[in-house]
């Protein structure tokens, strides 16, 4: 039984989204009594989110599953300063017309996820820039620059952690934490917003928001934050070998994002499914206390799931059809990444590094070696093997069990 009275927190924390909260008794009875409009915030800093970001917009969606307001934050002002928390580095600088094509193709990872409109609970976008880039800089230092102090801004993770790394952290950076909290009192005057949300390494972002409403306008605002997402092997949840998981349709096929949570690993199968889909929870806990080969049913079920809410019906149908095909008919699935050889035929190393599924001929060589490497599902050992198509002939090429692509002539 959940010790939360609001069907908002009840929600939340049966899904596991819970972390911290500012003041969880009084969120609780506020989101009882009204409808609480709450808010994350997307820096814009590549043209897709990836699935770092999605705990993120699972949470918008539960926000308004429970009744309540979303409202999605585009950074176009502060990806222009650049968020210093959990990077050792400064991240490089990007052009204001760079940011909004960014934006714009961000927006469509929302739309599947979060219904908008004019409606008390539907969801707004917002773009930070409408108010940041047109504030003075003194008027910035003297209207809200009282309200920090440098002896607390230091103790600041996103900052300490940099300074102990003797890394250097520019004074736009440091700035960052201010235009945050000058965003959460923005959007409490304009849209009556009384929540920010964000993962557990914005929390000293989401206090400072907090204190600012409170000491400028008296406003109880109200923060929380989700736990870090990581794999059971103990990796950060997006990162992989082959790069970033983005959300984007034009960043990575719909194939390749079934895959990726096709692939999840046992333990993590659980977690995910309340995390990342709209299955309920008692059917969450049935599927994962399935064992052996019966725990890839689960499996697939999570990667249809989460590539429905994505990426919509049609993508997770052809991506499941697809997989079907590869690995259980031994068939050529028509989303495989597709390399054309041409006529006079192309080296077997040369082969495997081409269609990206190795970084150089010389870890091609390496996995020839070791039997990774199949045509047509047979293993092939001979680095110096060149391979030649006729014009109606394809090979399926597979390097270990999760890359698979067709070779045409």
């Amino acid at each position: 039984m959940s010790q939360y009275k609001s069907d908002l927190l009840r929600l939340l924390d049966e899904r596991g989204y819970i972390h911290q909260m500012t003041d969880a008794a009084a969120l609780d009875t506020l989101a009882v009594r009204q409808i609480v409009p709450g808010y994350i915030g997307f820096d814009a800093t590549a043209p897709s989110l990836h699935i770092g970001s999605l705990v993120q917009i699972m949470m918008l969606r539960r926000l308004q599953q429970a009744g309540h307001k979303p409202i999605v934050v585009m950074g176009g002002g502060t990806t222009k300063v650049g968020d210093p928390s959990g990077k050792d580095e400064s991240r490089k600088l990007l052009a204001h017309e760079t940011i909004q094509q960014n934006i714009a193709s961000i927006l469509t990872a929302f739309e599947n996820l979060l219904t908008f409109g004019d409606g008390p609970t539907d969801a707004i976008m917002i773009n930070n820039d409408d108010w940041l880039s047109a504030l003075g800089y003194v008027e910035l230092l003297r209207d809200v620059g009282p309200h920090f102090t440098i002896n607390r801004m230091l103790t600041f993770d996103s900052v300490k952690l940099r300074l102990e790394r003797e890394q250097p952290m520019t004074f736009l950076e440091f700035n960052y934490m201010i235009l945050q909290a000058f965003d959460f009192r923005e959007l409490s005057l304009r849209h009556g917003c009384r929540l920010q949300m964000g993962g557990s390494d914005q929390w000293g972002n989401i206090v400072n928001g907090i204190e600012l409403g409170r000491r400028m306008d008296g406003a109880e605002l109200f923060g929380l934050t989700t736990p870090l997402i990581t794999t059971a092997d103990g990796a950060k949840m997006g990162k992989t070998a082959a790069g970033a998981v983005w959300l984007n349709e034009a960043q990575l096929p719909a194939y390749d994002f079934w895959q990726f949570w096709r692939n999840t690993d046992d333990r993590d199968v659980g977690r995910f499914l309340r995390l990342f889909t709209d299955i309920p929870v008692a059917e969450v806990a049935r599927l994962e206390t399935l064992e052996g080969s019966e725990i890839n049913a689960a499996k697939i079920v999570l990667a249809n799931e989460v590539t429905r809410l994505v990426r919509g019906d049609a993508a997770a149908k052809a991506a499941e059809a697809t997989a079907a095909a590869t690995f259980t008919g031994g068939g050529l699935g028509g989303d495989l990444p597709t390399l054309a050889i041409g006529a006079e035929g192309m080296g077997i190393t040369a082969i495997c590094t081409a269609i990206g599924f190795t970084q150089s001929n010389g870890e091609a060589k390496r996995k020839l070696a070791e039997g990774a490497v199949k045509l047509n599902d047979l293993p092939v050992t001979d680095a110096q093997l060149v391979l030649q198509l006729t014009d109606a002939e394809t090979a399926k090429l597979s390097v270990g069990k999760k890359k698979h692509g067709i070779l045409t002539r």
